[in-house]
Protein backbone atom coordinates (compact mmCIF):
# COMPACT_ATOMS: atom_id res chain seq x y z
CA UNK A 1 0.00 0.00 0.00
CA UNK A 2 1.26 3.44 -0.94
CA UNK A 3 0.84 6.62 1.11
CA UNK A 4 1.50 10.04 -0.44
CA UNK A 5 2.17 13.17 1.60
CA UNK A 6 1.53 16.39 -0.32
CA UNK A 7 3.55 19.11 1.35
CA UNK A 8 6.10 16.47 2.27
CA UNK A 9 8.92 19.02 2.39
CA UNK A 10 7.48 20.50 5.57
CA UNK A 11 9.32 20.44 8.89
CA UNK A 12 6.19 18.62 10.17
CA UNK A 13 7.05 15.55 8.13
CA UNK A 14 9.54 14.13 10.62
CA UNK A 15 6.65 13.93 13.11
CA UNK A 16 4.62 12.01 10.57
CA UNK A 17 7.57 9.72 9.81
CA UNK A 18 7.66 8.54 13.43
CA UNK A 19 4.07 7.35 13.14
CA UNK A 20 4.63 5.75 9.75
CA UNK A 21 7.75 3.99 10.91
CA UNK A 22 6.17 2.54 14.04
CA UNK A 23 3.04 1.37 12.22
CA UNK A 24 4.06 0.59 8.65
CA UNK A 25 3.93 -3.18 9.08
CA UNK A 26 0.60 -3.13 10.93
CA UNK A 27 -0.94 -0.88 8.28
CA UNK A 28 0.57 -2.73 5.36
CA UNK A 29 2.43 0.36 4.14
CA UNK A 30 5.11 -0.63 1.67
CA UNK A 31 5.73 2.79 0.12
CA UNK A 32 5.69 6.40 1.32
CA UNK A 33 6.17 9.20 -1.20
CA UNK A 34 6.71 12.83 -0.24
CA UNK A 35 5.48 15.39 -2.77
CA UNK A 36 6.55 19.03 -2.70
CA UNK A 37 7.44 21.63 -5.35
CA UNK A 38 10.48 22.58 -3.22
CA UNK A 39 13.00 19.98 -4.41
CA UNK A 40 15.70 21.39 -2.12
CA UNK A 41 13.55 20.70 0.94
CA UNK A 42 12.71 17.20 -0.26
CA UNK A 43 16.42 16.48 -0.63
CA UNK A 44 16.76 16.99 3.13
CA UNK A 45 13.41 15.70 4.43
CA UNK A 46 13.29 12.59 2.23
CA UNK A 47 16.47 10.97 3.59
CA UNK A 48 15.48 12.02 7.13
CA UNK A 49 12.12 10.27 6.80
CA UNK A 50 13.91 7.21 5.46
CA UNK A 51 16.28 7.14 8.45
CA UNK A 52 13.44 7.59 10.96
CA UNK A 53 11.43 4.76 9.45
CA UNK A 54 14.47 2.47 9.32
CA UNK A 55 15.13 3.16 13.01
CA UNK A 56 11.62 1.81 13.68
CA UNK A 57 12.46 -1.29 11.68
CA UNK A 58 10.26 -0.41 8.71
CA UNK A 59 11.40 -1.65 5.31
CA UNK A 60 8.85 0.43 3.40
CA UNK A 61 10.24 2.29 0.42
CA UNK A 62 10.56 6.04 0.89
CA UNK A 63 10.55 8.27 -2.17
CA UNK A 64 10.23 11.97 -2.88
CA UNK A 65 9.33 13.99 -5.94
CA UNK A 66 8.21 17.47 -7.00
CA UNK A 67 5.95 15.81 -9.58
CA UNK A 68 2.43 15.62 -8.14
CA UNK A 69 1.05 13.10 -10.62
CA UNK A 70 3.95 10.72 -10.07
CA UNK A 71 3.77 11.17 -6.31
CA UNK A 72 0.09 10.32 -5.91
CA UNK A 73 0.03 7.64 -8.60
CA UNK A 74 -1.53 4.50 -7.10
CA UNK A 75 -1.73 5.93 -3.56
CA UNK A 76 -4.39 4.52 -1.23
CA UNK A 77 -4.23 7.56 1.07
CA UNK A 78 -3.11 11.10 0.24
CA UNK A 79 -2.32 13.36 3.19
CA UNK A 80 -2.47 17.12 2.60
CA UNK A 81 -0.26 19.31 4.80
CA UNK A 82 0.58 22.32 2.68
CA UNK A 83 1.01 26.01 3.40
CA UNK A 84 0.43 28.17 0.34
CA UNK A 85 2.61 31.26 0.61
CA UNK A 86 4.72 29.86 3.44
CA UNK A 87 5.26 31.50 6.81
CA UNK A 88 5.58 34.96 5.23
CA UNK A 89 1.93 34.77 4.13
CA UNK A 90 0.93 33.59 7.59
CA UNK A 91 2.73 36.55 9.18
CA UNK A 92 0.79 38.92 6.91
CA UNK A 93 -2.47 37.15 7.85
CA UNK A 94 -1.70 37.77 11.50
CA UNK A 95 -0.82 41.42 10.98
CA UNK A 96 -3.41 43.08 8.75
CA UNK A 97 -6.51 42.37 10.92
CA UNK A 98 -4.83 44.10 13.88
CA UNK A 99 -4.85 47.32 11.87
CA UNK A 100 -8.66 47.20 12.16
CA UNK A 101 -8.72 46.15 15.82
CA UNK A 102 -9.49 42.50 15.02
CA UNK A 103 -7.71 39.31 15.98
CA UNK A 104 -4.86 38.39 13.67
CA UNK A 105 -4.77 34.59 13.56
CA UNK A 106 -4.21 32.12 10.75
CA UNK A 107 -7.48 30.18 11.10
CA UNK A 108 -9.82 32.58 12.90
CA UNK A 109 -11.41 35.73 11.51
CA UNK A 110 -9.99 37.67 8.58
CA UNK A 111 -6.60 35.94 8.76
CA UNK A 112 -8.29 32.57 8.49
CA UNK A 113 -10.28 33.72 5.48
CA UNK A 114 -7.11 34.97 3.80
CA UNK A 115 -5.55 31.54 4.25
CA UNK A 116 -8.68 29.81 2.92
CA UNK A 117 -8.80 32.03 -0.18
CA UNK A 118 -5.29 31.16 -1.30
CA UNK A 119 -5.36 27.53 -0.09
CA UNK A 120 -8.67 26.08 -1.31
CA UNK A 121 -8.06 26.62 -5.06
CA UNK A 122 -4.66 24.92 -4.77
CA UNK A 123 -6.09 22.00 -2.78
CA UNK A 124 -8.87 21.50 -5.34
CA UNK A 125 -6.34 21.36 -8.17
CA UNK A 126 -4.35 18.77 -6.23
CA UNK A 127 -7.50 16.77 -5.53
CA UNK A 128 -8.31 16.57 -9.23
CA UNK A 129 -4.93 14.97 -9.87
CA UNK A 130 -5.57 12.57 -6.97
CA UNK A 131 -8.90 11.66 -8.55
CA UNK A 132 -7.13 10.88 -11.81
CA UNK A 133 -3.97 9.11 -10.63
CA UNK A 134 -4.49 7.67 -7.12
CA UNK A 135 -5.81 4.16 -6.47
CA UNK A 136 -9.57 3.65 -6.91
CA UNK A 137 -11.38 4.70 -3.74
CA UNK A 138 -8.35 6.55 -2.38
CA UNK A 139 -8.89 8.74 0.66
CA UNK A 140 -7.78 12.36 0.94
CA UNK A 141 -6.98 13.20 4.56
CA UNK A 142 -6.73 16.97 5.01
CA UNK A 143 -4.57 18.44 7.76
CA UNK A 144 -4.27 21.77 5.94
CA UNK A 145 -5.88 24.73 7.71
CA UNK A 146 -8.55 25.96 7.82
CA UNK A 147 -9.44 22.26 7.95
CA UNK A 148 -13.23 22.60 8.07
CA UNK A 149 -13.41 24.94 5.08
CA UNK A 150 -10.87 22.98 3.04
CA UNK A 151 -12.75 19.74 3.76
CA UNK A 152 -16.05 21.31 2.73
CA UNK A 153 -14.56 22.48 -0.55
CA UNK A 154 -13.25 18.96 -1.22
CA UNK A 155 -16.58 17.33 -0.40
CA UNK A 156 -18.48 19.88 -2.48
CA UNK A 157 -16.42 18.72 -5.48
CA UNK A 158 -17.21 15.07 -4.81
CA UNK A 159 -13.85 13.97 -3.43
CA UNK A 160 -13.53 11.14 -0.90
CA UNK A 161 -12.14 13.30 1.85
CA UNK A 162 -12.08 13.70 5.61
CA UNK A 163 -10.53 16.47 7.70
CA UNK A 164 -8.21 15.92 10.66
CA UNK A 165 -7.21 18.26 13.49
CA UNK A 166 -5.02 17.57 16.51
CA UNK A 167 -7.07 19.53 19.09
CA UNK A 168 -9.11 16.52 20.24
CA UNK A 169 -6.15 14.17 20.63
CA UNK A 170 -4.39 16.87 22.65
CA UNK A 171 -7.35 17.02 25.03
CA UNK A 172 -7.48 13.24 25.21
CA UNK A 173 -3.83 13.06 26.27
CA UNK A 174 -4.19 15.87 28.79
CA UNK A 175 -7.33 14.39 30.36
CA UNK A 176 -5.78 10.92 30.48
CA UNK A 177 -2.86 12.39 32.43
CA UNK A 178 -5.18 14.12 34.90
CA UNK A 179 -7.16 10.90 35.35
CA UNK A 180 -4.09 8.71 35.68
CA UNK A 181 -5.17 6.47 32.83
CA UNK A 182 -3.77 5.43 29.46
CA UNK A 183 -4.90 7.63 26.55
CA UNK A 184 -6.55 4.65 24.87
CA UNK A 185 -8.91 4.37 27.86
CA UNK A 186 -10.28 7.88 27.30
CA UNK A 187 -12.93 8.56 24.64
CA UNK A 188 -14.14 12.11 24.06
CA UNK A 189 -17.42 13.54 22.88
CA UNK A 190 -15.91 16.33 20.77
CA UNK A 191 -18.48 18.57 19.05
CA UNK A 192 -18.52 21.76 16.98
CA UNK A 193 -16.64 23.17 13.99
CA UNK A 194 -12.94 23.02 13.31
CA UNK A 195 -11.20 25.26 15.86
CA UNK A 196 -14.58 25.97 17.43
CA UNK A 197 -15.23 22.84 19.48
CA UNK A 198 -16.24 21.74 22.95
CA UNK A 199 -15.62 18.54 24.89
CA UNK A 200 -19.12 17.58 26.01
CA UNK A 201 -18.22 14.26 27.66
CA UNK A 202 -15.11 12.35 28.72
CA UNK A 203 -15.83 8.64 28.72
CA UNK A 204 -13.88 6.22 30.88
CA UNK A 205 -14.99 2.60 30.80
CA UNK A 206 -18.19 3.84 29.15
CA UNK A 207 -18.98 6.33 31.92
CA UNK A 208 -18.90 10.12 31.53
CA UNK A 209 -16.38 11.42 34.07
CA UNK A 210 -16.23 15.01 32.81
CA UNK A 211 -18.18 16.38 35.83
CA UNK A 212 -15.71 14.72 38.20
CA UNK A 213 -12.72 15.84 36.16
CA UNK A 214 -13.89 19.45 36.27
CA UNK A 215 -14.61 19.23 39.99
CA UNK A 216 -11.14 17.95 40.81
CA UNK A 217 -9.05 19.68 38.12
CA UNK A 218 -10.98 22.81 37.17
CA UNK A 219 -8.01 25.16 37.44
CA UNK A 220 -5.74 22.84 35.45
CA UNK A 221 -8.33 22.66 32.66
CA UNK A 222 -8.79 26.45 32.75
CA UNK A 223 -5.03 26.89 32.40
CA UNK A 224 -4.99 24.40 29.52
CA UNK A 225 -7.54 26.36 27.46
CA UNK A 226 -6.31 29.77 28.64
CA UNK A 227 -9.81 30.87 29.63
CA UNK A 228 -11.44 31.77 32.97
CA UNK A 229 -13.27 29.01 34.80
CA UNK A 230 -16.60 30.80 34.37
CA UNK A 231 -16.55 30.08 30.63
CA UNK A 232 -17.05 26.36 31.23
CA UNK A 233 -19.33 26.61 34.24
CA UNK A 234 -21.97 24.90 32.06
CA UNK A 235 -19.94 21.70 32.19
CA UNK A 236 -18.46 21.88 28.67
CA UNK A 237 -14.76 22.39 27.99
CA UNK A 238 -14.06 24.78 25.09
CA UNK A 239 -11.09 24.51 22.77
CA UNK A 240 -8.33 27.01 23.44
CA UNK A 241 -9.29 28.63 20.11
CA UNK A 242 -12.38 29.96 21.87
CA UNK A 243 -10.20 32.54 23.59
CA UNK A 244 -10.26 34.48 20.32
CA UNK A 245 -14.03 34.82 20.79
CA UNK A 246 -14.47 34.96 24.57
CA UNK A 247 -11.39 37.15 25.11
CA UNK A 248 -11.16 38.91 21.76
CA UNK A 249 -10.12 42.41 22.88
CA UNK A 250 -7.53 41.10 25.32
CA UNK A 251 -6.10 38.89 22.57
CA UNK A 252 -5.88 41.87 20.21
CA UNK A 253 -3.88 43.81 22.79
CA UNK A 254 -1.60 40.84 23.43
CA UNK A 255 -1.02 40.27 19.72
CA UNK A 256 -0.22 43.93 19.15
CA UNK A 257 2.64 43.87 21.64
CA UNK A 258 4.10 40.38 21.14
CA UNK A 259 5.87 38.69 18.23
CA UNK A 260 3.33 36.93 16.06
CA UNK A 261 3.00 33.16 16.13
CA UNK A 262 4.09 33.11 12.51
CA UNK A 263 7.32 34.92 13.38
CA UNK A 264 7.93 32.50 16.23
CA UNK A 265 7.31 29.48 13.99
CA UNK A 266 9.59 30.91 11.30
CA UNK A 267 12.41 31.08 13.85
CA UNK A 268 11.72 27.53 15.01
CA UNK A 269 11.70 26.30 11.42
CA UNK A 270 15.06 27.94 10.75
CA UNK A 271 16.51 26.09 13.75
CA UNK A 272 14.89 22.84 12.62
CA UNK A 273 16.42 23.16 9.16
CA UNK A 274 19.83 23.54 10.78
CA UNK A 275 19.22 20.33 12.76
CA UNK A 276 17.94 18.50 9.68
CA UNK A 277 21.26 19.06 7.89
CA UNK A 278 22.78 16.40 10.15
CA UNK A 279 22.72 13.29 7.98
CA UNK A 280 22.93 11.05 11.05
CA UNK A 281 19.68 12.40 12.56
CA UNK A 282 17.14 9.57 12.72
CA UNK A 283 14.38 10.88 14.99
CA UNK A 284 12.23 13.98 15.21
CA UNK A 285 14.00 16.72 17.21
CA UNK A 286 12.52 17.75 20.55
CA UNK A 287 12.34 21.29 19.14
CA UNK A 288 9.55 20.13 16.81
CA UNK A 289 7.17 20.02 19.79
CA UNK A 290 7.30 23.84 19.84
CA UNK A 291 6.36 23.97 16.15
CA UNK A 292 2.75 22.91 16.81
CA UNK A 293 0.77 19.93 15.61
CA UNK A 294 1.35 17.80 18.71
CA UNK A 295 0.30 14.15 18.29
CA UNK A 296 -0.29 14.75 14.58
CA UNK A 297 1.39 11.51 13.53
CA UNK A 298 -0.54 9.44 16.06
CA UNK A 299 -3.86 10.98 15.03
CA UNK A 300 -3.10 10.58 11.32
CA UNK A 301 -1.89 6.98 11.54
CA UNK A 302 -4.80 5.91 13.75
CA UNK A 303 -7.30 7.53 11.37
CA UNK A 304 -5.68 5.90 8.34
CA UNK A 305 -5.89 2.52 10.06
CA UNK A 306 -9.63 2.97 10.55
CA UNK A 307 -10.23 4.28 7.03
CA UNK A 308 -8.41 1.31 5.52
CA UNK A 309 -9.68 -1.44 7.84
CA UNK A 310 -13.11 0.03 8.74
CA UNK A 311 -12.50 -1.00 12.35
CA UNK A 312 -15.15 1.32 13.84
CA UNK A 313 -12.73 3.16 16.14
CA UNK A 314 -13.63 6.67 17.31
CA UNK A 315 -11.76 9.67 15.87
CA UNK A 316 -12.44 13.40 15.89
CA UNK A 317 -12.88 14.25 12.21
CA UNK A 318 -14.37 16.85 9.89
CA UNK A 319 -17.31 15.52 7.89
CA UNK A 320 -20.71 16.53 6.53
CA UNK A 321 -23.26 17.51 9.16
CA UNK A 322 -26.16 15.51 7.65
CA UNK A 323 -28.57 16.41 10.45
CA UNK A 324 -26.27 15.77 13.43
CA UNK A 325 -26.48 19.42 14.48
CA UNK A 326 -30.10 20.15 13.51
CA UNK A 327 -29.59 23.92 13.45
CA UNK A 328 -26.99 23.64 10.65
CA UNK A 329 -27.55 22.74 6.99
CA UNK A 330 -26.85 19.13 6.07
CA UNK A 331 -24.01 20.18 3.77
CA UNK A 332 -22.14 22.07 6.50
CA UNK A 333 -18.90 20.47 7.66
CA UNK A 334 -18.63 19.85 11.38
CA UNK A 335 -15.88 18.48 13.62
CA UNK A 336 -17.11 15.65 15.81
CA UNK A 337 -16.11 12.37 17.42
CA UNK A 338 -17.18 9.69 14.94
CA UNK A 339 -16.95 5.96 14.41
CA UNK A 340 -14.93 5.23 11.30
CA UNK A 341 -16.19 2.03 9.75
CA UNK A 342 -17.81 1.25 6.42
CA UNK A 343 -19.41 4.66 6.98
CA UNK A 344 -18.23 7.53 9.16
CA UNK A 345 -20.96 8.39 11.66
CA UNK A 346 -20.92 10.69 14.71
CA UNK A 347 -20.59 8.87 18.01
CA UNK A 348 -20.86 11.94 20.25
CA UNK A 349 -24.08 13.42 21.54
CA UNK A 350 -24.98 16.84 20.14
CA UNK A 351 -25.30 18.42 23.58
CA UNK A 352 -24.34 22.02 22.95
CA UNK A 353 -26.27 24.72 24.78
CA UNK A 354 -27.80 27.87 23.29
CA UNK A 355 -24.63 29.92 23.76
CA UNK A 356 -22.57 27.39 21.83
CA UNK A 357 -25.25 26.77 19.22
CA UNK A 358 -25.48 30.46 18.39
CA UNK A 359 -21.75 30.81 17.87
CA UNK A 360 -21.51 27.60 15.82
CA UNK A 361 -24.37 28.72 13.59
CA UNK A 362 -22.78 32.10 12.93
CA UNK A 363 -19.34 30.69 12.13
CA UNK A 364 -20.85 27.96 9.94
CA UNK A 365 -22.59 30.66 7.89
CA UNK A 366 -19.30 32.52 7.53
CA UNK A 367 -17.56 29.30 6.43
CA UNK A 368 -20.18 28.66 3.76
CA UNK A 369 -19.65 32.14 2.36
CA UNK A 370 -15.88 31.86 2.73
CA UNK A 371 -15.71 28.65 0.69
CA UNK A 372 -17.81 30.28 -2.01
CA UNK A 373 -15.42 33.25 -2.08
CA UNK A 374 -12.42 30.92 -2.35
CA UNK A 375 -13.94 28.89 -5.20
CA UNK A 376 -15.57 31.69 -7.17
CA UNK A 377 -13.48 34.73 -6.20
CA UNK A 378 -14.55 38.35 -6.08
CA UNK A 379 -14.20 41.24 -3.68
CA UNK A 380 -17.93 41.27 -2.90
CA UNK A 381 -17.88 37.62 -1.80
CA UNK A 382 -14.91 38.31 0.50
CA UNK A 383 -16.83 41.22 2.03
CA UNK A 384 -19.97 39.11 2.53
CA UNK A 385 -18.00 36.38 4.30
CA UNK A 386 -16.30 38.86 6.62
CA UNK A 387 -19.56 40.66 7.38
CA UNK A 388 -21.05 37.31 8.45
CA UNK A 389 -18.17 36.50 10.81
CA UNK A 390 -19.11 37.12 14.47
CA UNK A 391 -15.70 38.70 15.13
CA UNK A 392 -16.36 41.28 12.38
CA UNK A 393 -20.08 41.83 11.80
CA UNK A 394 -19.91 45.55 10.94
CA UNK A 395 -19.86 47.15 7.51
CA UNK A 396 -16.89 49.45 8.12
CA UNK A 397 -14.79 46.65 9.58
CA UNK A 398 -15.71 44.21 6.81
CA UNK A 399 -14.94 46.80 4.15
CA UNK A 400 -11.58 47.75 5.65
CA UNK A 401 -10.56 44.14 6.21
CA UNK A 402 -11.54 43.23 2.65
CA UNK A 403 -9.30 45.94 1.23
CA UNK A 404 -6.38 44.90 3.39
CA UNK A 405 -6.84 41.18 2.75
CA UNK A 406 -6.81 41.64 -1.01
CA UNK A 407 -3.88 44.08 -0.92
CA UNK A 408 -1.70 41.78 1.20
CA UNK A 409 -2.69 38.55 -0.55
CA UNK A 410 -2.91 39.69 -4.15
CA UNK A 411 -0.08 37.42 -5.31
CA UNK A 412 -2.17 34.36 -4.46
CA UNK A 413 -5.59 35.68 -5.62
CA UNK A 414 -5.74 35.39 -9.42
CA UNK A 415 -9.05 37.27 -9.57
CA UNK A 416 -7.76 40.27 -7.58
Amino acid sequence: MKIAVVGGGSTYTSELAEGFGANAAALGIDEVVLVDPAADKLAVIGPLVQRIMRRHGSRARVGWTPNLDRGVDGAAVVLLQLRVGGQSARIRDEAFPLECGCVGQETTGAGGLAKALRTIPVVLRIAERVRRFAAPGAWIVDFTNPVGMVTRALLDEGHRAVGLCNVAIGFQRRFAGLLGRAPADVVLDHVGLNHLTWETAVRLDGRDVLPELLKEHRQAVADEVDLPEAVFADGLVPSYYLRYFYGHDAEVERLRTAPSRGEEVARIEAELWDLYQDDTLDRKPELLSRRGGAYYSEAAVALMRSLLTEDGAVHAVNLRNRGFLPYLPDEAVIEVSARVGAAITPSARATLGPRQRGLVSAVAAYEELGVEAAVRGGERRVYEALLAHPLVGQHDLAEGLTRRLIATGRDHLPWA
